[in-house]
């Protein structure tokens, strides 16, 4: 969460993160396994930290966020299908996903079949929302 290319399209992201902080963001993050039944995971590939991704529980469905270190970049989509994969599993209806502006290259989401869902505003930030069909 403090690599420049990786937060650059994360505008609530600050780049300021310490033991602490990253401590309680982790406690945050595993909790919604505890309430929902369902939350991020940490993403390891050929046993090194990849980075985290999955689905937060939110007023009309599931949000999915997928957050890679640059060197793993190209595994986003076929991680993307294994978790959608597990989504009957995890009792989750309808998927979400929500983008800044500043992300233009947004072709591939439609190859994963999501289509747009309006904008939203959160902490003063504006995004674009998509919807899994």
């Amino acid at each position: 969460m403090n690599h420049p290319d990786v937060i650059r399209h994360m505008p609530l992201a600050d780049g300021n993160w310490t033991e602490k902080s990253v401590i309680d963001w982790v406690a945050g993050k595993d909790s919604q396994w505890t309430m929902n039944g369902y939350g991020p995971w940490a993403i390891r590939i050929d046993g090194v930290f990849a980075g985290w991704g999955g689905f937060q529980k939110e007023a009309d469905g599931a949000d999915f966020a997928l957050v890679l270190l640059p060197k793993f970049w190209g595994y986003g989509a076929a991680l993307f299908r294994s978790m959608l994969g597990r989504r009957a599993e995890l009792n989750i209806g309808s998927v979400s996903i929500l983008l800044p502006p500043s992300r233009l290259r947004l072709r591939g989401l439609a190859r994963l079949g999501f289509v747009p869902d309006g904008e939203l505003e959160y902490e003063a930030r504006r995004f674009l929302k998509f919807r899994l069909r």
